[in-house]
Formats: structure tokens, C-alpha cells, sequence
């Protein structure tokens, strides 16, 4: 594939560490977050994020995390908090990992086999390098021409893995982030064509009611199931979509639409009194139901990534740190530091019973990631 040349500034860095004079500030006529207010480095939340990153590589080394979601997903976490702290232990681990596993070798095969590249662009952003380029060219050729579509144009979840075309809404992350970084940092066609893929999941998926199922036409699929960390992951990929969007002066109503919708959905089904989400949220008096970590951490991710960018407002701001608050009660001390508990496994679209059957573990690699992008996108943001 023809290498595009690259771009050393990263917007969101420079968004992220330099968009304002004055950390956690707030505009004194509206009491909101001026655009581009930055995370705050020395708050609370940043703190913890940085104690649970810390604590979980002393105790898992970088060699036996794998090429997949789970461990993209905990190394974007990593990447973003490095870019706050600039804490270089975060940066050895997910660059000793990238190179690890590209020296033993990949496979990018389906939507699960596309997180790693978000690292690589990540790296990418400091300079060039031929591997993590190639890490990046190689799964967009997976995109463009290896992995299956459906006749909507959707690509697949399972890609060459299974002879069944269908769109799960965990993709609009897993490869959804790779195109947002990159669309961002070097090819701003790849923002064309996440838009396209967000439509065309859109189409199938999300119902009148702003939720989104979990799978199109997928055998043993109870499609009245709305999953909260399928939902999840939709909501901060769009979120970091329309984000890039601003930052560029541009807009894309069609996906701001299909994203407020969704957001409202989702604030109707917070619990009250916890902050946090059930993992089923369209069955909330099933007595198997259980509030679930990593999905409120990720709706409290996008809701206030899409507050500090001006596009979602006090209500929902308000949403986001009440979710964080719920995160935080997840979080415990483990002896040698903070652990993320309460993180559902993996989990397929099925019936009813079999996601609330789903088993429920602590210091989860994907759980960890995904507390520390909520932890540094609630930092900072007027009370």
C-alpha cells in the first residue's frame, strides 16, 4: 500500500496539553468548559488514572498482553494518559508491546485483529517509523480490500473468520478508532469513510428509540437486548469522531444526529442513584441484571468528550461526572494500588439470559483502558 505521508503535530495532543493557559477552567458568564479545555494533569481523576495505569503494568508484564481488542484497548487507554502526564513508563509499556508483538508477528483478520494500529498511529505521531507504519497500512488494507461488507457496505465484524455478513456495533470502535487517529493525523479521507461506516451501522442497528442493537440478523440474537457496552463503544467512538470534526472547523450533521439521539437514549437509562449502567439496559428488572463498569466508564468518556468540544451541553455534563463518580466506587484498593472491578467479559450478541449471564471479573486489561480515558475526560470539568 502507497504510504501517506505523515503528520508529526497530533491535534488532539496539542488539544489535549496545550488548549488552554489554565487547567479545569471554566468560562465565568456560562460556568462551562471554554472549547478545547484540556484535561487537568494535577486533579483527582488524572491522579487515579495514573495510579491504576502504574499498578496494573508493575503487575502485568507488556510480553503477555496480546494482538487483539482487549489489549489495543488498554494501550490506547495508556497513550492518552501519557499524553497528559508524559509519565515515560506509560510510553515504554505500549511501545515495548507494539514492538513485541510485531516482532512475533500478526494477523489483522477480523474487526477484534484492527485496536493495536491505534497505538501505532499514536507512536506515528512522534515520527516516522517503517513498522508502526505498517502496522497502520496493513490494517487498512484489511479495511479496504480483505475484510467482508455486507450488501449495505457495512464491514463485518468477524471479517475472514466467519462465513456470516453482519454488522456488531463493537467495530465502530475497534476499527472506528484507527480510522478517526489516522483520518486526524495524516489521511482526512479516512474521516469520509468512518462517516460512511457510522451511517451505514445506523441504518441497520439503532432503533426510533435512540438505542442500538448489537448485531444485524445474528442467529440466537435477542434484537430487544440493547447491550450497554456495545452501546458504549459507539457512543465514545462517535464522540472522538465528531471531536476531530471540530477541531477541523467542519461538521457532519448525519453523525451528529444519529449521536445525539443515541446520547439521550443512553442518559435515560442511568441509574440514579449509582451513576452507572446496567449491562442490559432495555431489561432493568431482570433480577440477573448488574450495573457494569467499563460501558458507564466509556459513556462518561464520550459524553464529556463531546461537552468539552461544544457539542453537548451542562446537561449532559452532568451526566458524565455523576458516571464518573459511579467508575470511581468500582475502583478498590488492591494492596499494591487501585483496581478496576466490576468489568464484564467478552460478550456475543445472544439471548437474554446468556448476557446476563456474563461473567463479571477485576483488573481487566479492556476495563483499565477504558477507566483511564474516562478518568482524564472527566478531569477538570466544572462541578
Amino acid at each position: 500500500m502507497e504510504r501517506l505521508p505523515i503528520v508529526t503535530v497530533r491535534a488532539v495532543g496539542i488539544a489535549l496539553l496545550v488548549g488552554s493557559a489554565v487547567f479545569g477552567c471554566t468560562d465565568a458568564t456560562t460556568g462551562s468548559c471554554p472549547d478545547r479545555c484540556p484535561p487537568d494533569p494535577a486533579s483527582e481523576e488524572v491522579e487515579l488514572a495514573t495510579a491504576i495505569a502504574l499498578r496494573y503494568i508493575d503487575s502485568h508484564p507488556y510480553e503477555d498482553e496480546i494482538w487483539d481488542w482487549k489489549s489495543g484497548v488498554l494501550m490506547h487507554g495508556l497513550s492518552e494518559l501519557y499524553l497528559v502526564t508524559e509519565e515515560q513508563r506509560l510510553h515504554d509499556y505500549y511501545q515495548s508491546w507494539l514492538d513485541y508483538r510485531i516482532d512475533q508477528g500478526y494477523q489483522i483478520v477480523w474487526s477484534d485483529s484492527c485496536p493495536p494500529a491505534i497505538t501505532a498511529v499514536a507512536l506515528l505521531s512522534e515520527g516516522p517509523n517503517d513498522d508502526y507504519q505498517s502496522v497502520v497500512d496493513n490494517t487498512l488494507e484489511y479495511l479496504d480490500l480483505i475484510a467482508p461488507r455486507t450488501e449495505e457496505g457495512g464491514i463485518s465484524h468477524n471479517g475472514i473468520l466467519g462465513n456470516r455478513l453482519s454488522v456488531w456495533l463493537d467495530s465502530l470502535f475497534m476499527f472506528g478508532m484507527v480510522l478517526n487517529r489516522w483520518g486526524e493525523l495524516a489521511d482526512p479521507d479516512r474521516l469520509d469513510m468512518e462517516s460512511e461506516q457510522i451511517q451505514i451501522f445506523a441504518d441497520v442497528l439503532q432503533d426510533e428509540n435512540g438505542f442500538m442493537r448489537h448485531a444485524q440478523d445474528w442467529p440466537g440474537y435477542d434484537e430487544s437486548v440493547y447491550w450497554a457496552r456495545g452501546n458504549s463503544w459507539v457512543l465514545g467512538s462517535l464522540a472522538d469522531y465528531l471531536r476531530i470534526r471540530v477541531e477541523r472547523d467542519q461538521s457532519d450533521p448525519q453523525v451528529e444526529q444519529i449521536f445525539r439521539e443515541h446520547v439521550q437514549a443512553i442518559i435515560g437509562s442511568q441509574d440514579e442513584e449509582t451513576g452507572r449502567w446496567l449491562t442490559v439496559m432495555s431489561h432493568p428488572d431482570e433480577p440477573d441484571n448488574y450495573l457494569e463498569t467499563s460501558a458507564t466508564a466509556l459513556f462518561s468518556y464520550g459524553i464529556a468528550r463531546a461537552y468539552r468540544y461544544g457539542i453537548l451541553g451542562d446537561a449532559e455534563r452532568k451526566v458524565a461526572l455523576k458516571a464518573i463518580e459511579g467508575v470511581k466506587e468500582m475502583i478498590v484498593d488492591g494492596g499494591d494500588g487501585p483496581v478496576v472491578t466490576g468489568v464484564s467479559t467478552a460478550t456475543d450478541p445472544w439471548s437474554l439470559q446468556e448476557y446476563l449471564d456474563v461473567a463479571v471479573e477485576d483488573d481487566v486489561n479492556y476495563g483499565v483502558g477504558v477507566a483511564i480515558l474516562a478518568l482524564i475526560e472527566t478531569s477538570g470539568l466544572p462541578e
